[in-house]
């Protein structure tokens, strides 16, 4: 069978002590199926972009900031994942520098700095405590994962690097 997943980014701005990273509370939409969750940045990518264009526009569409220092560090396959059991292949990044004033709020709900050592303290998917760590550390190798998701639950995490 084919494998013809929806590809998005996922991007993680750090404040300029590089101590936060700027997540959205997903909130704002009553049917969001991430309502209540916080996550990074980003969403699909469209018809005519590479997925480094799409990150851009996406931050921008979502915090109102352009982002300058954009370093890739990561992708994961994510299958069977949300209400219709979605393939998803997402490339994740990170954000070192940005220009602009940072929004408070975006369409999907509000903009808040999160300390990065108190990321696992919040709602999140559980999938994402897995991978974080990775896009957080000093290995400057890329990795790339697979999270199987079964009723809302990884049922594995598996990556290289």
């Amino acid at each position: 069978m084919p494998y013809t997943p929806i590809v998005g980014t996922l991007g993680y701005v750090l404040s300029k002590d590089r101590n936060k990273v700027l997540m959205v509370h997903r909130t704002a939409r009553e049917h969001d199926y991430h309502r209540g969750k916080f996550n990074g940045l980003g969403g699909k990518m469209e018809r005519g972009e590479d997925v480094e264009t799409a990150l851009r526009r996406e931050i921008y569409e979502e915090a109102g900031i352009r982002a300058l220092d954009v370093t890739l560090r990561g992708t994961i396959n994510w299958t069977g994942f949300g209400p219709k059991l979605e393939d998803w292949l997402g490339f994740i990044f990170i954000i070192t520098s940005y220009d602009g004033e940072v929004n408070s709020h975006s369409p999907e709900g509000p903009l808040e700095w999160i300390a990065i050592k108190d990321l696992n303290s919040l709602p999140m998917w559980e999938g994402d405590k897995f991978f974080l760590p990775l896009v957080f550390d000093e290995d400057p190798r890329v990795f790339h994962g697979f999270m199987p998701y079964e009723n809302e639950t990884p049922l594995n995490w598996t990556f290289t690097r």
